[in-house]
């Protein structure tokens, strides 16, 4: 196992737990999975994660480093004045509590469900009109200039975009309806590389709608209080993976009259009786 991923949480962390809320990126995988969603929050036993992106880390710090001297200042940055944006980055007293994704962010208690919701945003800019302005940093390399996301994996980008929205709303302010991506796109046109990228910075508009996070709360709750597990994804690949390979251990199982290995290390040996012992031993893998 590696030290990246710790899959049982302490039961005070999963949902019913003390200490359980709901993130952002929890009503991300229940839309993208309600099983794996599941497993997770009812279970405790999260996905693998992904190795974490230290470069697009390096580049959400040194962005918020430039815009928050703007903030304290009360100035445009440079790429809101060059996209004619009437607007500056918000100057506000929660700020470092709503960007804090790890342990705090935009808090609000959802009235029909009781669900305490939460989501770390990366900036937040105010128009003229005193509307805020939901910002998102993102980071990548590609040939072409960025200035729409259109793909079909891109929904998740999003419905981040969109929670945040809600989110602020539940807190009393007013939100426009169009946020922003400032997308770091790292050029491959120098000639050698000396130790540094340039990156060309777009902002990207999208015009989101919140009218989908209710519902969607509603059924992740009741998702919750059910005894039973949901269907897997349609797309989900985790899922696949697991019936796939629970499938094939039980065969090899199977055929070998062999049952499955706890680790060695913290193997427990439990006293069974004789009635127990002479059971037949069933992998259940998925």
């Amino acid at each position: 196992m590696s030290q990246y991923y710790k899959p049982n949480r302490n039961p005070n962390y999963s949902y019913g737990g003390a200490n359980w809320t709901l993130s952002r990126s929890k009503i991300d995988l229940f839309q993208e999975c309600a099983r794996c969603f599941y497993i997770d929050n009812k279970l405790g036993v999260a996905r693998p994660p992904g190795f974490p992106f230290n470069l697009n880390s390096a580049v959400d710090a040194l962005l918020k480093k430039e815009f928050d001297t703007h903030r304290a200042n009360g100035t445009q940055h440079p790429l809101i004045k060059a996209y004619g944006l009437d607007a500056v980055p918000l100057k506000h007293a929660r700020m470092d509590e709503w960007r804090d994704a790890l342990k705090r962010g935009i808090q609000c208690l959802h009235k029909q469900t009781g669900l305490k919701v939460r989501g770390g945003v990366d900036d937040i800019w105010v128009g003229k009109d005193g509307k805020l302005i939901v910002i998102d940093y993102k980071a990548t390399s590609k040939d072409s200039k960025i200035e729409s996301l259109d793909e079909e994996w891109h929904r998740g980008y999003k419905r981040q975009l969109e929670i945040y929205q809600w989110l602020l709303r539940q807190n009393g302010f007013e939100v426009s309806d169009t946020g922003y991506w400032v997308y770091a796109n790292a050029t491959k046109d120098r000639e050698a590389f000396d130790g540094r990228l340039d990156f060309e910075l777009t902002l990207v508009p999208y015009t989101g709608s919140t009218d989908w996070v209710d519902d969607c709360l509603i059924r992740l709750k009741a998702c919750l209080d059910s005894p039973e597990i949901p269907a897997a994804g349609s797309d989900c690949d985790f899922c696949a993976y697991r019936e796939s390979a629970g499938k094939a251990l039980q065969k090899a199982y199977s055929e070998s009259g062999s049952a499955p290995k706890a680790p060695i290390t913290k193997r427990k040996i439990a006293k069974q009786d004789e009635k127990d012992k002479e059971k037949p031993v069933t992998a259940q893998l998925f």
